[in-house]
């Protein structure tokens, strides 16, 4: 899902330099290799030019890019689109913009839009915290996903971790009054932390005494099943804004 996220950057590798502890630029992601199979290929050619939007330094007009009215729900890090395919088709009445930089995945989920005849998911292919930055105003969104970013196991690493309180701040402001923020991971300490850095944000509310139950529209996906089938656990996390 999102296992391609993570957080402070400062090289062009997205990766830190080793004499820098804190990195100062912020990035949503970390590229990864991979290979773009024929049929994602053939997605980007089809019907990229309809679902992938172009990045601008411009507030987006969500009624234009979708060519309707409805509630706009942003994805950060959507893997290979299993889980944002599934949530799009349940909720049909709502707009999914979904960033994405990992170009098989993107792929995929264009390929998952033409096969499933979905409509209400548009892509953009860039840096997250640069699009909320600059084309997502305050109160603009209902929703926010972020589904199994990536845990960054090693102590060390935690800094590096998506879900950190100056982008939840950042996040949250976005949000509409009643807006939600939804996270999920399958990883303990990481859930933990996310607990602490929601519950830490004057901005949101948590809809339950700590975790909240798995919502209706978050399927389990194979990745996930096979996780529970061994006996780990997933966390959900569901807030509100104030």
């Amino acid at each position: 899902m999102a296992d391609n996220l993570t957080a402070p950057s400062t090289s062009s590798e997205g990766k830190a330099p080793a004499d820098v502890p804190f990195p100062k630029t912020i990035r949503s992601y970390v590229r990864r290799t991979g290979r773009v199979t024929t049929g994602q290929a053939k997605a980007f050619e089809d019907i990229g030019p309809q679902f992938l939007l172009p990045y601008t330094n411009a507030p987006l007009d969500a009624q234009a890019a979708f060519g309707r009215e409805g509630k706009l729900i942003l994805e950060i890090g959507f893997g290979m689109g299993e889980a944002t395919a599934h949530i799009a088709r349940v909720r049909p009445e709502d707009n999914f913009l979904c960033c994405e930089v990992h170009e098989p995945g993107v792929g995929a989920l264009l390929k998952r839009i033409g096969e499933q005849d979905i409509h209400n998911i548009r892509i953009l292919q860039h840096d997250a915290v640069e699009v909320i930055d600059n084309m997502l105003p305050e109160g603009s969104l209902d929703g926010v996903h972020i589904f199994f970013p990536d845990p960054w196991h090693k102590k060390k690493h935690n800094k590096r971790r998506l879900i950190q309180g100056p982008l939840v701040a950042k996040l949250a402001s976005r949000l509409k009054a009643g807006g939600y923020f939804h996270c999920a991971t399958d990883w303990e300490p990481y859930a933990v932390q996310m607990l602490e850095v929601l519950g830490a944000e004057p901005q949101l509310a948590n809809t339950a005494p700590a975790y909240a139950a798995k919502p209706d529209y978050r399927p389990l996906t194979k990745f996930e099943n096979r996780g529970l089938r061994l006996g780990h656990g997933v966390w959900d996390l569901v807030f509100t804004k104030r």
